[in-house]
């Protein structure tokens, strides 16, 4: 498989959220996980046809969704949430 085609708004700088902060107590992750599936990406796609985007990768033998939105005014990329897919490594 070929390398993704990465948006032009993809080295921002990240801005977590309190959700994700909250998330990541929760689902057992850390900032650094989210920077990693961040700079290994499998699947990127726009959410409903707005500017939220889906980001797929791995991250210990399995496969995680992070939600992110760029944020043009002020140059960055805010991260939503995140979430291990239950259906596993693929």
């Amino acid at each position: 498989m070929g390398r993704l085609r990465l948006p032009d708004w993809w080295d921002w700088p990240l801005e977590l959220t309190p959700h994700l902060v909250k998330r990541m107590l929760d689902r057992g992750f850390n900032e650094v996980d989210v920077r990693h599936l961040l700079g290994f990406p499998t699947l990127l796609e726009v959410m409903g046809g707005g500017n939220r985007w889906r980001v797929e990768g791995q991250l210990r033998g399995a496969r995680w969704t992070v939600v992110v939105e760029p944020d043009n005014l002020e140059r960055v990329i805010v991260v939503v949430t995140a979430w291990k897919n239950s259906d596993g490594a693929k």
